[in-house]
């Protein structure tokens, strides 16, 4: 999938102004020994169309930095060392993404809905070269538009890592959120 010219939409988003992080979670029967993660996608481009409302993105699956081990939803930034951090972002991009053979991961919208909380979008995402249709809901909070999407790996062809013989493994489904600031103008 190609992402449309957005080089004439109203507004452009980029890891200077807006933050993109995925939240994987752990299970298996040694789960308690393992992390959840927050990881950061570090390059990535996202473009509004204002007549439109359409939406597109794309962002790069080399630039995955793992920013903290997670608990219960709180951030544990000291859980683990720079070279585990390391090591993670090594299979993410290599054995997960496989970034060398499908370097980007691009969204572009079908449709944007208007509710009452905010919208809800529709669009084709493209992993590993696999397209899939996702829907998603944004939210307005605090001066930002949130997009929280789940996305289950076996739809795109990944198998979710998985350690020790499948005994610490990660969920199918990891979590993607998108926060842009609201575009002025």
């Amino acid at each position: 999938m190609e992402i449309p010219d957005v080089s004439n939409w109203a507004h452009q988003f980029d890891a200077t102004s807006a933050e993109c992080v995925i939240f994987v979670v752990k299970e298996g029967i040694l789960s308690t020994v393992a992390h959840d993660l927050k990881v950061q996608v570090e390059e990535f481009e996202v473009a509004i169309d204002e007549p439109t409302q359409a939406v597109a993105a794309i962002f790069n699956a080399d630039s995955l930095r793992v920013l903290c081990a997670m608990n219960d939803g709180e951030e544990e930034p000291d859980r683990l060392s720079e070279e585990q951090k390391t090591q993670i972002e090594l299979n993410i991009r290599l054995d997960v993404l496989k970034s060398r053979e499908y370097p980007d991961i691009v969204f572009v919208s079908d449709a944007t809905t208007a509710t009452d909380q905010g919208h809800v979008i529709k669009g084709q995402l493209s992993i590993l070269g696999t397209s899939q249709t996702i829907t998603f809901p944004v939210r307005k909070t605090d001066g930002c538009y949130v997009a929280e999407a789940k996305v289950h790996q076996p739809d795109f062809g990944i198998e979710p890592y998985s350690a020790m013989m499948g005994a610490i493994r990660v969920r199918p489904s990891v979590t993607v959120r998108v926060s842009i600031p609201e575009p002025q103008g």
